[in-house]
């Protein structure tokens, strides 16, 4: 009898072992310190299991598309022609849903300067296309007075995977740069006029720490993590601004009010005197039709858990958490999520 108990009782062990719930999912590695908060306090809490791969957003943006994935996650959002290919090969539309907001920097690391280093827009751009090649070039000192700029060749360091951090560098560098945006526009991958290749927010942060005389670009959490110095740069107001949850925020403001249907907004180089210029939503992507009931109702769950509960988290990880107009206008695309037609309740 002990015996039958014994196998009855590993039966069902094994089987609920079997049977845990995990949604895959792929994509942007600027929110991936954030999203593994998130997972892993929503695992203790339900026992739902994330499999979340950081391999960049044009990666994340891939496996949606070819529908290898539960959910992906950008911080570019898809254009026009992927979501047409998505529906196409899917059968139902993807959704964007904005979840924390944080700021791109410009992360430098040359000797005997330290923290404090301030970028025009123009100088920034033209850095990127080479045509500013060092450290004590003219157009850098004129902002920098009192700083001692070395005869030191500029390296760039730049994204060579797939990124939405790259987007939102880029999607800036092209509103300040007439001359970025004819010659290598907007995009997750772009071809770069110069630099060296680093993978992940981690690879570019990685190389910049090693190599004296480099700039490249990062989430702000990053730059932070690596204790890497980073730049204030002048906004459309006039103003340096060092990147900050505050001055994040700030940018967000103006465009939260004017939020497009599908959530797919960029809000570099924004207006307001306080706001950072180098700003960005990150979106999860999220198909609206679920084939299977139990991941989609899964993925709403923890959708709803994110905004009411998730969004405390983002302040102490270097993301600043959404405004509450934003939270609504969630609110109502997670209701629109559906299986098979029907709503998830």
């Amino acid at each position: 009898m002990k015996t039958i108990i014994s196998f009855v009782l590993l039966l069902v062990m094994t089987t609920g072992a079997t049977a845990q719930l995990q949604l895959n999912g792929a994509g942007a590695t600027f929110p991936y310190v954030i999203y593994s908060k998130w997972f892993d306090e929503y695992q203790k809490k339900t026992g739902v299991q994330f499999n979340y791969q950081s391999i960049g957003s044009g990666g994340g943006i891939k496996q949606v598309i070819e529908g290898t994935v539960d959910f992906g996650a950008t911080d570019g959002p898809m254009n026009d022609t992927q979501l047409a290919e998505a529906k196409a090969k899917r059968g139902t539309d993807v959704l964007h849903i904005p979840t924390v907001m944080g700021a791109v920097v410009a992360t430098y690391n040359v000797s005997g300067i330290g923290a404090g280093l301030k970028l025009t827009p123009d100088v920034l751009a033209d850095i990127f296309l080479g045509k500013v090649k060092t450290w004590n070039d003219p157009r850098i000192a004129a902002v920098n007075k009192g700083v001692t700029l070395p005869a030191k060749p500029i390296v760039v360091v730049h994204r060579s995977d797939g990124s939405g951090t790259t987007y939102i560098f880029v999607d800036y560098l092209s509103k300040v740069s007439a001359e970025w945006k004819q010659s290598v526009g907007v995009g997750t991958s772009v071809k770069w006029p110069l630099g060296l290749g680093g993978k992940g927010n981690e690879g570019v942060a990685g190389q910049v720490k090693q190599i004296d005389g480099s700039i490249g670009y990062v989430e702000l959490a990053y730059a932070v993590k690596n204790n890497l110095s980073y730049a204030s740069i002048r906004n459309k107001a006039g103003n340096f601004i060092v990147p900050s949850l505050e001055s994040v925020t700030a940018a967000a403001m103006n465009e939260a009010k004017k939020m497009p249907a599908d959530l797919r907004v960029s809000i570099t180089d924004a207006a307001g005197k306080d706001s950072y210029p180098v700003s960005g939503f990150t979106w999860l992507l999220v198909y609206q039709d679920q084939k299977d009931q139990a991941k989609g109702k899964a993925m709403v769950e923890f959708l709803k858990w994110a905004f009411k509960e998730g969004e405390k988290f983002a302040p102490a990880l270097y993301y600043a958490p959404l405004p509450k107009e934003v939270i609504a206008l969630n609110m109502k695309k997670i209701a629109s999520i559906r299986h098979n037609g029907q709503p998830i309740r």
